[in-house]
């Protein structure tokens, strides 16, 4: 329901509008003075205010400047009693919607409220498709060749339906966890409202308040005016914590009472201010750890763990990396006026079999290194970063087990593992997917390829 101011010092004209206002159905706070009508504005969130012109203690012309310093986007409906064009004008141009004279009729008010409004409503919608076409168009397709992957978007398709379940998408750095959460956010009812993110590891834990709560003017040093916070912003729509295990233990106590009670204090604030909103919260940490080791709330962790979606990291899923290096060589290909056009099976060996530590970012970042530094049809060996190609002991069709050993040691059993993986799944590509043919080649039984293959999630299918 939306909420309109009256300032007048006149009693009838604010029982009037009271009057007609409440017919449509709209809630009314009324104001006789220029003061207690900036102190209803700074404490509650109005919609659209009709201001008289003519005040007792401050003119109305000083009170729609301070309006509009405050709040731009505020519409603000002129009465006055004097039929003065200039002052309509003046107010006109300094921000004002419009203007009525008194005496007026119910029908006037009734028309210009719902224009008003309706003019806010596009205003913010237009905003609103603005920024999310920006933020769309930028983002990267959703590739999943993996059945990993498969279900985590099955899991996403799922929850976006359920539009007021919290969501909790934990993953290592670069897995596409804001990749998710948008896509949470674009299949779910709210799809036509904001969503809105914010990193909780980048602010302090007062900047980081005042940016999901807003402030009051004067709450702290530099708070000189009112600040809507991304809470009340997001209202209707998606917020996304990315790196919640970040928030200060005070901030999570602060959070979980949103989530309990659907409403906020802005700091320096005295009122509560309803919010409806879906909140979608990320983290590459173990928060359970976290909450054994008192850095995390637990109460915080089971409010926002209603329906957890893990991204497993690219290199547990070496089916997508193909399908992403294609995708991201065409797009840079296509940017920085390249030929690239395929991968050489070599190429695509070592790609396969990287373990991606930086994950899809890390891809992202290789391929488009490779198509400013170089030229070609094919995308080969020789185009690939060192680190790729030292990882594998396999290259230019030769064993190579010169492989160096950073000064910070190696995960050996990691390792191993990596290269029996790759050897088993080159044995069963060697032997067209026939796993007796592949066993012999490895010089392994059978059952313990089959056991290999599990462990390692190859597919058969594949080959």
């Amino acid at each position: 329901m939306e909420k309109i101011l009256i300032v007048d010092d006149e009693a009838f004209i604010c029982e009037n509008l009271e009057r007609i206002l409440r017919e449509e159905q709209y809630d009314t706070v009324v104001a006789q003075e220029g003061e207690r009508a900036l102190s209803i504005l700074e404490n509650e969130l109005i919609d659209l205010v009709f201001l008289d012109l003519n005040l007792p203690d401050l003119p109305g012309l000083e009170v729609l400047k301070h309006i509009k310093e405050e709040d731009p986007d505020l519409l603000v409906i002129i009465i006055t009693g004097y039929a003065s064009v200039e002052s309509a004008v003046e107010a006109l141009k300094m921000g004002a919607y419009d203007y009525i004279k008194k005496p007026f009729k119910a029908d006037v008010i009734k028309l210009i409220v719902r224009l008003a409004l309706e003019t806010q409503n596009l205003k913010r919608e237009v905003r609103y498709l603005k920024k999310r076409h920006e933020e769309l168009c930028g983002d990267q397709p959703v590739i999943a060749e993996s059945k990993l992957f498969q279900e985590s978007l099955h899991q996403t398709q799922e929850v976006a339906r359920h539009a007021d379940t919290t969501v909790l998408i934990t993953g290592e750095s670069g897995t596409g966890k804001e990749l998710i959460a948008r896509m949470i956010h674009n299949l779910s009812p709210r799809s036509q409202r904001p969503f809105l993110e914010i990193n909780c590891a980048t602010l302090p834990e007062n900047l980081l308040e005042s940016e999901l709560f807003g402030h009051e003017s004067g709450a702290f040093t530099d708070a000189k005016g009112k600040k809507i916070g991304l809470f009340e912003a997001a209202n209707g729509g998606t917020i996304f914590l990315d790196e919640i295990s970040e928030m200060t233990l005070g901030l999570q106590a602060k959070l979980l009472r949103v989530l309990e009670d659907k409403r906020i204090r802005r700091v320096g604030g005295t009122q509560f201010h309803e919010v409806k909103l879906r909140i979608i919260a990320a983290t590459n940490q173990d928060l359970p750890k976290a909450v054994e080791q008192k850095r995390f709330r637990e109460d915080l962790f089971y409010r926002i763990n209603i329906f957890p979606i893990h991204l497993q990291p690219l290199r547990e899923r070496p089916e997508d990396v193909v399908a992403l290096v294609k995708y991201f060589l065409a797009e840079f290909a296509r940017r920085f006026g390249k030929d690239f056009q395929e991968l050489s099976a070599e190429a695509e060996e070592i790609l396969s079999h990287y373990h991606w530590p930086g994950n899809v970012r890390e891809l992202r970042n290789v391929i488009e290194r490779i198509c400013i530094m170089y030229n070609a049809t094919v995308l080969d060996v020789q185009h690939l970063p060192r680190e790729l190609t030292a990882e594998i002991p396999y290259g230019n069709s030769r064993w190579n087990f010169d492989v160096s050993i950073p000064s910070s040691g190696i995960d050996l059993e990691k390792a191993v593992d990596q290269f029996t993986r790759y050897l088993v799944g080159k044995a069963i590509k060697m032997a067209n997917g026939n796993i007796s043919k592949a066993a012999k080649l490895l010089g392994t039984p059978r059952g313990t390829l089959r056991y290999k293959l599990e462990k390692f999630n190859l597919d058969l299918g594949g080959y």
